[in-house]
């Protein structure tokens, strides 16, 4: 079965020619047509091999792309239906990459439609749900890659994160989730819900690939102006190290916000790090937690100035019937845009509004400084941060789908990396009550993902799911 392998795995299959890649994406496509009637993960699914000429580390493997990033001549519909017939004429950056290094796409996954959730049912297309558990959302907004990781459909995938939504879904999903420090990453080709938050990062089966993807898809790019010119090491290089002595801050305030069995689970992967050497303190983020509701509110302004574009004019879906202009702006958004994306294009213009910025907005940034300030702070004695990666297990279908706030609340852990432009990832850390996974967040100073890798791969070997996959 080798949809069940890690990324790490077949590459090393491929090149000892003990497995042909066709038949990787063979295995990969059965195992979408069993199941992804019952998942939901996919929005687009290339059923047809075809082979990448160019060669290199990734040796023809399929990789899933979010359906929010680009890939040449395939559509990109962001799960809304305002987008629903765009194909795109580019390739995103972190595609090309990927392109460039051997890989072929199996398909474009799931997500909250234009990445505004933390469930997967706002999409156009209808839920993902989760394969632990198909009653319960697999997280969002990159609910799909990570359901089709997690459930064999995809050997890996590109996620996006702007509030969470790489490693709330890995958590949720039991898998690998890693958002790269702002600016590691190109963002060229994705399609922007907040500029200044969101970024393109790996979900996979282990730590060890998502430091081969990340050492793919890092570095600067001269199409995004937020492109950071900064050396990209070998990630892979801090796998497999000691970590004896590394001083890890427990931000501990989060417990108070988590189900019982999220903090056992916590309580025993500070016992592992303890046994593997570490030195762990609480540590006071006094700022953080004002996360969420400044999030709220920087996250939604800049989602009204992206989401403008999308008028009916130039590209994506046009209402059939109008009186003039005006008419077919307001009947094409209406149509077009689901109701989450409503709320926030809503919320996003009424505090950029005359009056109002410096009331709401102008604040809202004051506090992401000094959010921000506090993690510099902690970082001069820590080598990196804990934390669970969610309060919860996943929840139900339909369980937080009328009530927005609480819906939000879900990303409470998962924010502060944005705000602060720091790399974080989570790996999967125990089972709730219910048998569902549970994740382990750990955050470091910005471009020290060499931190992370050092301490999930330590960490990963004392505890991981990765022999595990759900529906089987």
């Amino acid at each position: 079965m080798l949809y069940k392998r890690t990324l790490h795995e077949l590459i090393d299959l491929v090149d000892k020619g003990e497995v042909q890649a066709e038949d990787v994406y063979e295995s990969v496509l059965d195992r979408i047509n069993q199941k992804d009637k019952q998942i939901n993960a996919y929005v687009t699914i290339f059923d047809e091999f075809e082979e990448n000429p160019t060669g290199g580390i990734l040796k023809n493997l399929p990789i899933a792309i979010k359906d929010n990033m680009h890939i040449e001549g395939k559509r990109t519909t962001c799960s809304s239906k305002i987008l629903n017939n765009f194909i795109a004429i580019f390739d995103a950056t972190a595609v090309k990459k990927l392109e460039e290094n051997g890989a072929v796409f199996i398909g474009k996954t799931n997500l909250d439609e234009f990445a505004m959730g933390s469930s997967t049912e706002t999409s156009y297309f209808g839920t993902t749900k989760n394969p632990w558990d198909t009653a319960r959302i697999p997280g969002g907004s990159s609910g799909g890659s990570a359901a089709a990781v997690a459930c064999g459909e995809a050997i890996a995938a590109l996620g996006s994160d702007t509030g969470g939504s790489i490693r709330q879904p890995a958590s949720f999903c039991g898998v690998v989730g890693l958002k790269p420090t702002y600016g590691r990453v190109s963002r060229y080709g994705l399609v922007a819900f907040a500029s200044s938050l969101d970024q393109i990062g790996p979900i996979t089966r282990d730590v060890e690939d998502a430091a081969i993807l990340m050492n793919i898809i890092s570095g600067h790019d001269e199409h995004d102006s937020t492109s950071a010119f900064v050396d990209v090491p070998d990630f892979t290089q801090y796998l497999n190290q000691d970590i004896k002595g590394m001083k890890i801050g427990f931000y501990d305030k989060t417990l108070q916000d988590c189900d019982s069995d999220v903090q056992k689970a916590m309580d025993e992967s500070i016992k592992i790090l303890k046994n593997l050497g570490c030195e762990i303190e609480s540590v006071d983020l006094p700022s953080a937690k004002y996360a969420v509701s400044d999030y709220y509110i920087i996250a939604p302004a800049e989602a009204s100035s992206n989401l403008a574009r999308y008028d009916g004019v130039k590209y994506g879906f046009r209402a059939d019937e109008y009186k003039d202009l005006k008419d077919m702006y307001l009947k094409t958004r209406s149509e077009g845009f689901g109701d989450e994306v409503k709320r926030r294009i809503m919320l996003g213009t009424y505090v950029l509004s005359s009056g109002y910025y410096d009331a709401y907005y102008l604040k809202a940034q004051k506090l992401r400084g000094l959010i921000k300030q506090d993690f510099d702070k902690a970082f001069e004695k820590f080598d990196c941060i804990i934390s669970p990666t969610t309060p919860t297990e996943a929840f139900k279908v339909g369980e937080k789908a009328d009530k927005p706030l609480q819906m939000y609340l879900s990303d409470i852990f998962t924010i502060p990396a944005n705000l602060t432009a720091i790399p974080a990832i989570s790996i999967p850390n125990g089972l709730s009550d219910n048998g569902l996974p549970l994740g382990l967040q750990i955050m470091a100073n910005a471009f020290r993902e060499d931190v992370i890798f050092k301490v999930a791969s330590a960490f990963e070997k004392e505890f991981n799911l990765r022999d595990k996959l759900p529906l089987d």
